[in-house]
Parts: structure tokens; sequence; C-alpha cells
């Protein structure tokens, strides 16, 4: 299990590394830096982090390879720091398993503002509700409930938020942090659309904040992560099984 209070930098340029660092230990972590992604990943397997901030251009594996093999064996939350601005970048991130992006330079405050943001996501099950659908003439009872074992279930689809388990059609599903936050979301909401800055708001850790601006990379960054989940689903945007697409607002559970 990942530990709470410890925290792995991967980053090649030994400044930035260092400031970093020094930034994660002020917030109160143990830090354990490397220079490359072969040995920050060696370090993730002895320590296994709550956090890792990834640098994209690191020297012989890149920081989207070292993201890729860092999600087959942890599920520390990631968040990556770049140079380039690039959309394609932002996108080849979040696709290789990242929880977040940064782009160089960035404010010592906002890093530590997105690794706080992570940690103080909500781990609530989904409780029985009442909701009025978008497209319904009245009320109606949201689809997914938890039974009495707190199992979340929805045609073959079932996730246990206290086990950070889910699975389809009882195949375990190897899911990010965020995917499965976002996938607990809907399951939990049922019919209710969840709309796209709703569900950025739940990954920033600020949905009880009564903040309501949302930049539209918060907004990209929910596509790329659902449309990831769709693709371990195995199912598609057009015809899906599970999930639907509300256009311009957001997602919600098929009938």
């Amino acid at each position: 299990m990942p530990d709470s209070k410890v925290a792995v930098v991967i980053e090649d340029d030994p400044d930035i590394r260092s400031l970093i660092s020094e930034v994660l230990d002020q917030a109160g972590f143990t830090v354990h830096p490397a220079g490359t992604g072969v040995d920050g990943l060696e370090l993730i397997r002895d320590h296994q982090p709550i956090i890792t901030t990834l640098d994209v251009s690191l020297p012989g594996m890149d920081g989207f390879e070292t993201a890729r093999r860092i999600r087959a064996v942890s599920d520390t939350y990631i968040v990556m720091l770049t140079a380039r601005a690039d959309e394609i970048d932002t996108l080849q991130g979040l696709q290789s398993g990242a929880d977040d992006y940064i782009t160089k330079p960035f404010r010592p405050r906002e890093l530590r503002a997105r690794v706080e943001a992570m940690l103080r996501r909500p781990r609530t099950l989904g409780t029985e509700t009442t909701t009025t659908d978008a497209t319904a003439t009245g009320p109606m009872t949201a689809v997914t409930t938890p039974d009495d074992a707190g199992w979340l279930n929805h045609k073959g689809l079932r996730l246990h938020p206290d086990m950070r388990v889910a699975s389809a059609d009882g195949a375990e599903l190897d899911l990010t942090r965020s995917e499965f936050d976002i996938l607990h979301d809907l399951l939990a909401a049922g019919r209710r659309v969840v709309g796209k800055g709703e569900l950025a708001l739940m990954l920033r850790g600020e949905s009880h904040l009564g903040i309501s601006y949302i930049s539209d990379h918060d907004t990209r960054a929910i596509e790329v992560h659902v449309a990831n989940l769709r693709r371990k689903l195995g199912e598609s945007a057009t015809h899906p099984r599970w999930i639907e697409t509300v256009r311009g607002i957001g997602y919600r559970l098929t009938l």
C-alpha cells in the first residue's frame, strides 16, 4: 500500500529536483529523489510513495514511458512536469497514467496546492438518492446504491470505494487513482448527470469549498481520463454500455 508520508521526485535537473524535494519536504513528506526514470522506478518499488513528480524530458527512458511502467507496479499519484505546454504533451502524459500535469516554470506553491488537492480527495460511499434526469419528466431513483457489502453495481460493473477495487464482468480493472475516483462518482450518482467541472473539482479535492472556476486544462483532463476509462472498460463513446456522454455538460450512467 502507498505510504501517505512518502514522495518520489524524478527529475534530471539537479536544481529543479532540489526545489521540488524542498517543497515536498516542507509539506511533511519523506522525499526520495532520482535523476532518471529507471532509478525513480526502483525507488517507487522500494518505498511505495503516495505522490510521485515526474519530469517528461528525462535522459534515456522519457517521462511518458516511465509513467507507463510506474502504473504497472504502483497506483501512486503522478504529477508530470514539463517545459512544453503543447496540448499533445498534456494528453500523452494523462494517457500514460498521470493524474495531473504542470508546465514549467511553475511556482512552488502551485505544486504544493496540486499535491494537497490530490491528498484531500473524498473517499466516500455512494448513497441512494432521488434525482431528476435531465431528459425525464419527473424524479427517478439513482441506478446504483451500495449493497450490504458496500459494492456499487451497474450492469456487471462493480466498484468498492473502501477496498479500491473495480471490475467489469468479473475481470478486475487496472485503473489509475483518477480513473477510479471518476468511476466512483459516476456510479454513486446513478442517472444524475455529473458535469465535467464537478469531476474536476472532485479530483482537485475542492468539491466542498464552494469554488466554481474550472480551466480549459481541467476540462480537457477530465475528457482524457474518461476516454482512458472507457478504453479500459472496452466500450465506445458512441455506443456505450456503461457511461454515456451528455453533450456540453458531462456524463451519466446508461439506462
